[in-house]
């Protein structure tokens, strides 16, 4: 299978939310997020995407089909619960571009599709004058009954790449576990690099 990687911006990103909204309530059922989601809030929190001047998101595509996606914009246009993490930190926002989600359909890993994710959004902010690129992932204990038998994270990528973690700098974000009865507030680690 050759994917096809693609910046889109504008009405072209418009036109991919909603694949994207059906990725990430696919991909993010699976562990770490474990998140039971639904479209109609996917839609909804995407929106941001929609309203960002800055917006980016890196389509995935085998032929038409969208198979995995990533996101980002400036730091100040995105979920104030992320922004108010580096409230004290010395990072001024306007400097920051948020890498949000990385989603890519299981059979189509293995083939540079991360990589490229990371190299366009970067270039993307380089491009907006923005001196950091910052993500954050979710952390859960190493102990959880659901974690993969055999599970390696990704901080091996993400630190190749130039990131490292923030210490003490986290977001806390409620979603719904695939097996639990109502929302619950998870925390979420962040990473920066200078770009």
């Amino acid at each position: 299978m050759t994917l096809r990687i693609a910046p889109l911006t504008g009405a072209a990103l418009e036109a991919a939310l909603d694949a994207v909204a059906e990725l990430r309530v696919r991909v993010f059922r699976d562990w770490p997020y474990l998140y039971d989601g639904d479209a109609a809030y996917e839609r909804a929190y995407l929106s941001v995407y929609r309203e960002s001047a800055g917006a980016i998101l890196v389509g995935a595509f085998d032929g038409d089909r969208l198979v995995g996606a990533a996101t980002g914009t400036p730091m100040e246009d995105h979920a104030g619960d992320f922004a108010a993490a580096f409230a004290g930190t010395g990072y001024t926002l306007d400097e920051i571009f948020y890498c949000a989600e990385s989603v890519l359909l299981p059979d189509y890993r293995g083939q540079g599709a991360g990589h490229r994710f990371f190299d366009l959004r970067e270039a993307h902010a380089r491009a907006l004058g923005r001196r950091y690129s910052a993500f954050c992932g979710v952390v859960r204990p190493a102990d959880h009954p659901r974690r993969p038998a055999g599970y390696r994270p990704l901080d091996g990528f993400w630190r190749k790449r130039g990131y490292r973690p923030l210490d003490g700098v986290t977001a806390r974000f409620r979603w719904k576990d695939i097996d639990e009865d109502g929302e619950t507030s998870k925390p979420l680690q962040f990473w920066i690099r200078e770009l």
